[in-house]
C-alpha cells in the first residue's frame, strides 16, 4: 500500500482535482484498488465522487474519533475499485474535540488506514488523502501515516508561499513517521507563456523538487467538475487530461524505482 497526501497551504491550486484524477487513473489504467480520504471539512472530494452528505457525523470525523476504517467506507457503485471516506463540517467539530482532549494518541487516529481493506478483504493499493489548506490535527494525522507528499503549485508570485511550513512539518513528523517523503511539487494550470516558463525556472533555482510533468491549463478541467466526471472521461483528448496521464506515469515509475 502507498499512502499519498495532497497538500498546499494555498487554495485554488488543484488539490482536489488532482486527487480525483489520480484515483481514476490509478484504478482504470493500473487496476489499482484506491481508497480516497476526504480530509477537508468542505467535502469537495466527497462531492466530486457523489458521496457527500451535508448532515450527520461524517466518516472522516469518525476516523478522527478513533474508529477503525472497517464499516465506514462508502463505495460509489459507478466507480468499482474506488472507495471513499467522506467529509463534511462535522470534521471540524471532531478536530476541535480532539485538540481539547490532549490524549497521547492525538497523532495516530488515521493509523488504521495503513491496513485498510475493501469489502472483499483486499488491501488497498493506494490511499489518497485530500487535505485542506491548513495544518490542523486532521492534517497532522494524515502526514503521520503518509508515504508520499505531493504539493500542487500554481505559478504566481505566491507559488512558494507555505512551502517552507510544509517541508518543516514533514521533517517534524519524521519522528513518528520516518518513511514520509516529499515526492515533489506538481505545477498545475500551466500555460506555455513567458510567465509560466520563468516561474518554473525560478522554482528550480530555488531548489524546489518538481515533477517533470506540468499540468496544462484547460477550460475542460472546470467543466468536468460540473458533471462530476474525471476529466479523463469528460474530455480525454484535452491538454489537462493528457498531462495527468503523463504525471501518473511519472509517479508510478518513480515509486517503482524506489522499490
Amino acid at each position: 500500500m502507498r499512502i499519498i497526501s495532497i497538500i498546499n497551504l494555498k487554495g485554488g491550486v488543484g488539490k482536489t482535482f488532482t486527487a480525483v484524477q489520480m484515483a481514476y487513473l490509478l484504478n482504470r489504467k493500473y487496476s489499482a484498488r484506491v481508497l480516497l480520504l476526504d480530509n477537508d471539512k468542505q467535502g469537495n472530494l466527497s462531492k466530486a465522487y457523489g458521496t457527500y452528505r451535508r448532515d450527520g457525523l461524517c466518516q472522516t470525523a469518525r476516523l478522527m474519533m478513533g474508529l477503525e476504517t472497517a464499516g465506514i467506507v462508502r463505495q460509489r457503485t459507478e466507480w468499482t475499485g474506488i472507495d471513499m471516506i467522506s467529509a463534511n463540517m462535522s470534521l471540524l467539530s471532531a478536530t476541535v474535540q480532539l485538540q481539547g482532549e490532549g490524549t497521547l494518541d492525538q497523532c495516530s487516529r488515521y493509523k488504521s488506514l495503513q491496513s485498510a481493506s475493501d469489502e472483499a478483504g483486499n488491501l488497498y493499493d493506494y490511499v489518497i488523502i485530500d487535505n485542506p489548506p491548513d495544518i490542523g490535527l486532521n492534517v497532522i494525522n494524515a502526514l503521520a501515516v503518509t508515504d508520499d507528499v505531493i504539493v500542487p503549485i500554481k505559478i504566481d508570485q505566491w507559488a512558494l508561499e507555505g512551502m517552507d511550513i510544509i517541508t518543516e512539518q514533514i521533517e517534524e513528523i519524521r519522528s513518528i513517521n520516518p518513511k514520509i517523503n516529499f515526492t515533489g511539487a506538481l505545477v498545475t494550470m500551466y500555460r506555455n507563456n513567458d510567465t509560466n516558463v520563468s516561474g518554473v525556472d525560478w522554482l528550480k533555482l530555488d531548489k524546489v523538487r518538481l515533477f517533470n510533468t506540468c499540468i496544462r491549463y484547460s477550460e475542460r478541467a472546470a467543466e468536468s467538475t460540473f458533471f462530476q466526471q474525471p476529466v479523463q472521461l469528460y474530455s480525454p483528448r484535452s491538454a489537462v487530461a493528457r498531462s495527468y496521464r503523463q504525471f501518473i506515469e511519472e509517479y508510478v515509475q518513480m515509486i517503482g524505482e524506489e522499490k
